[in-house]
């Protein structure tokens, strides 16, 4: 434990792999090159700072994204305990305050005796035991040194921002709130609805479908990919004149209050900070200039005059051919007190990045110590993930999320999707606790 390890990057999975082998007795450098060099997405020099959404997806147990915020407490996860100490309302979903949420990982970086952060560029890959968590934005220097190790070119995509309005630029004479389908906790309308009827959802993509977007720089013009989940809202518009009332603007489970039926589409706004003054715009991240995006997006009634204090943004991602790279371990193949973590393996998702960030630091502790690696099992969807972004097909290989359909059929088959559901909870939860409670694992947990 002499040898202080080195994480590089201070995001969700970087901070929360340090912070996993700090409290295990481990010292830990966690170099952050922000704010002496910035990313052209980031806006602050704080931890952890949120640059998409503030979401970090559903809550509710019966949901992927629920099932493995349940793992991750099970596993003692700081930066999930901090979301939870951050939250706004936001219905099933777990959504922060992104300031807050920040402020409390950065402070309690800072405040721990073992970590010692380090507020500068890593260039290189340290021959002493390094984790890797530097995030999609990894600088061009530590990408051409991954390169060099790895033999490989980079894979990548692109990845969008969605704006910020402020509450009290909307008109509430049209705007409305209410949850698509007032279940549970979010009967009390934690979304702000602006309605569309007919001909105005058509003005609105036509609009949208003539308005320029950011030229993107030239190697990038030549092989643009995008991530299928975070699409720009221009591009789901470019696919057909109705994608987007099937998408992201889908009216299903709400009525206008103006009219007391269904509207032909909706654009829904969630809370984006505690004290609820800024609203999100779900599912609109965009690539548009920002003077045709502010005429764009004031034609969404209830919009006409909204002050946008963030408008979208897209930027490059980065991430590794994991398949050919890494262990479900994190483990890079061929050294062993190498590990990456977060969005940089093809994880993608705030909770997904955060876990992976968790099982690294769990498994570079388990190594210092020469203890058996945790290999979780694929029943649970942490495991389901670490082996999905290990062992997909190299060549086609894309990020992926939490989702249910990566985790092993429950036999016989469930038909009911809902009871299917519960199923693979259930299963999860148990072996999850059977792997971490077995006497290999228990030392590092």
């Amino acid at each position: 434990m002499n040898t202080p390890v080195i994480v590089i990057g201070g995001g969700l999975a970087g901070t929360e792999a340090a912070w996993q082998l700090a409290r295990r007795g481990h010292r830990v450098r966690l170099y952050e090159m922000r704010p002496v060099r910035q990313t052209g997405a980031h806006i602050s020099d704080k931890l952890a700072e949120l640059v998409c959404s503030n979401s970090f997806g559903s809550k509710l147990p019966d949901r992927a994204s629920g099932l493995l915020k349940t793992e991750l407490h099970q596993l003692g996860s700081l930066l999930l305990d901090l979301a939870e100490h951050s939250a706004v309302p936001a219905g099933g979903a777990l959504a922060v305050d992104r300031d807050a949420f920040a402020e409390l990982v950065t402070t309690a970086i800072q405040q721990h005796p073992n970590i010692e952060l380090i507020r500068e560029e890593m260039p290189n890959i340290p021959t002493t035991p390094t984790i890797i968590a530097s995030g999609p934005l990894t600088s061009d220097a530590l990408s051409a040194e991954i390169a060099k190790l790895s033999g490989q070119e980079y894979l990548y995509f692109y990845d969008a921002i969605s704006p910020i309005v402020t509450l009290e630029s909307i008109d509430f004479d049209i705007a409305f709130r209410a949850s698509r389908y007032e279940r549970g906790d979010e009967a009390e309308g934690d979304y702000i609805n602006c309605p569309m009827n007919r001909d105005e959802y058509q003005a609105f993509v036509t609009a949208l479908l003539e308005a320029e977007t950011i030229e993107l720089k030239q190697f990038e013009r030549e092989d643009p990919h995008f991530f299928e989940g975070c699409l720009p809202i221009e591009q789901i518009a470019a696919r057909g004149r109705d994608s987007l009332a099937f998408g992201p603007m889908r009216p299903i489970g709400l009525r206008d209050p103006r009219t007391g039926t269904r509207p032909y589409a909706v654009v829904q706004l969630r809370r984006d900070n505690l004290i609820g003054t800024l609203y999100n715009i779900v599912g609109f991240q965009t690539n548009l200039k920002w003077g045709d995006q502010k005429r764009v997006l004031q034609m969404i009634p209830g919009l006409a005059n909204g002050d946008f204090v963030r408008y979208g943004m897209m930027h490059r991602n980065t991430f590794i051919n994991s398949p050919t790279l890494l262990q479900p371990t994190m483990q890079f193949r061929t050294r062993d007190d190498l590990y990456f973590a977060g969005q940089i393996t093809g994880v993608e998702g705030y909770m997904g990045n955060v876990a992976t960030g968790l099982l690294a630091g769990v498994n570079m502790a388990r190594h210092l110590a020469g203890e058996p690696l945790l290999t979780l099992p694929r029943t649970t969807m942490l495991g389901a993930l670490c082996h999905y972004v290990t062992h997909a097909e190299a060549k086609d290989f894309q990020p992926m999320k939490a989702n249910f359909g990566i985790l092993p059929e429950i036999e016989p088959h469930i038909k009911d999707k809902r009871l299917r559901y519960q199923a693979y909870v259930k299963r999860a939860l148990g072996d999850l606790e059977k792997a971490i409670s077995a006497p290999e694992a228990t030392p590092a947990l």
